[in-house]
């Protein structure tokens, strides 16, 4: 992996003086405002668009939609952040319909998100069901197109 795409994964960002050229602003008004954006809890930070395929990511990506008993004070809240700080879990989204959590989960192959799921997230107090679907291919990830067109497709690799 290059250095430059190793840095950005781990959060790695444009300098404040890189920003302040684009933005014409000092280095000064640049650090006051992204400060200011970090204490009001507006950017909780940035991380680069990847394509899975071309980065060699061989992680495998599951979608789980969790029904949970709602507790009488809190609601779906305590368990969906006891959700959300499972190492495994990249998002956890209430929904409306017919379940009451999204989760997003990545593992090393299928069978680390299986036992994730049948281990942990299952057998939690408050859950009552999960179906877990696993991503095979990403057409787009967070509005950058991933497929080009008229390209020739190539099977995703599943492994048990």
């Amino acid at each position: 992996m290059s250095s430059v795409l190793k840095l950005l994964k781990e959060g790695e960002s444009l300098s404040t003086g890189q920003l302040g050229r684009i933005l014409n602003m000092t280095d000064e008004e640049v650090e006051r405002e992204l400060e200011e954006l970090k204490q009001k809890k507006i950017l909780l930070g940035w991380r680069p668009v990847l394509h899975p395929e071309a980065n060699g990511d061989e992680n495998v990506r599951a979608v789980i939609e969790v029904k949970i008993t709602p507790e009488r004070e809190g609601g779906f809240n305590r368990l969906a952040e006891r959700i959300s700080g499972f190492d495994e879990v990249e998002s956890c989204y209430l929904m409306s319909g017919g379940y009451d959590l999204l989760v997003f989960v990545r593992g090393s192959n299928l069978h680390d998100v299986a036992a994730f799921v049948s281990e942990r997230l299952a057998t939690m107090g408050g859950v009552l069901s999960t179906s877990t679907h696993f991503l095979l291919r990403s057409y787009k990830e967070q509005g950058f197109l991933l497929a080009e067109r008229n390209s020739d497709p190539v099977k995703p690799r599943v492994t048990p």
